[in-house]
């Protein structure tokens, strides 16, 4: 199925570096970290939003990845960046768990070049056995074989246990923290769940982080792009140099 998402965020530079940081970081991980759940404390903590700005990132990079909807109990993938297919209504993952969908018929392709996207699909009211039955061991399966990284978006692991169904599935797990939201007993309590899985875990994103305004890296990345895109030797080196004789001359007229 074709979809198109009608709404991405463009993402200003010091973001865009931000991601392309996680992507890299995340491929120092090991060869074998290809299927990565993401879990967050409490819900809104931005979970979904770093999967699928990750998922764009990776896939930039010219490897084909596949973002797994697997929060079955509130999911904002197709609203948030509104989803829309020619077929009309998209079904999901909910539909394919309980077989009323075969995975052919869930697995979507999007307008984002290598990346595809399992959504989803209507609320169920047994999220947890759906998640825990073999149809989503098959789809990890086909996943791993035609796909170079698969993230999956799962739910809050401190609201419900469908993260610890989910994770030893996994190669890997990363945790999303909301700066300033949760206490440092609450995520420890959560990377403790997620430890009793025996799922690795690969680190833990700090989202939400009040940069103010001409900060250090607002101000880095803001003069390097500048530089870059009018030219790097004209845009930063003349510059530099210039200074460079200014100061020179000021010496030698205070010599004299």
């Amino acid at each position: 199925m074709r979809v198109e998402l009608e709404k991405l965020e463009k993402l200003g530079y010091g973001k865009k570096e931000a991601f392309n940081s996680l992507r890299t970081n995340l491929s120092f991980c090991g060869p074998d970290i290809q299927i990565i759940t993401f879990t967050s404390c409490t819900p809104d903590e931005g979970k979904s939003s770093i999967v699928m700005e990750l998922g764009r990132a990776v896939a930039e990079d010219g490897k084909k990845v596949l973002i797994i909807d697997a929060d079955l109990r509130k999911s904002v993938l197709v609203g948030r960046h509104q989803a829309k297919s020619e077929a009309g209504s998209i079904k999901g993952l909910s539909h394919y768990l309980s077989g009323q969908a075969k995975l052919a018929d869930v697995l979507c392709e999007t307008n984002i070049e290598n990346l595809n996207i399992i959504f989803a699909g209507r609320t169920t009211p047994n999220p947890t056995e759906l998640l825990g039955n073999r149809y989503f061991d098959e789809m990890i399966m086909y996943a791993r074989e035609n796909y170079d990284i698969i993230l999956i978006d799962s739910p809050p692991l401190g609201s419900v246990i469908d993260t610890a169904v989910i994770a030893p599935k996994c190669d890997g797990a990363v945790v999303v923290v909301e700066a300033n939201k949760c206490s440092y007993r609450f995520i420890q309590d959560i990377i403790k769940q997620l430890e009793v899985t025996e799922c690795k875990i690969l680190g833990v994103v700090l989202n939400k982080v009040k940069i103010e305004k001409g900060g250090y890296y607002n101000r880095y990345y803001k003069r390097y792009y500048k530089s870059y895109y009018r030219g790097y030797y004209s845009g930063y080196y003349t510059p530099y140099y210039g200074r460079e004789d200014k100061s020179s001359e000021k010496s030698r007229g205070g010599a004299k």
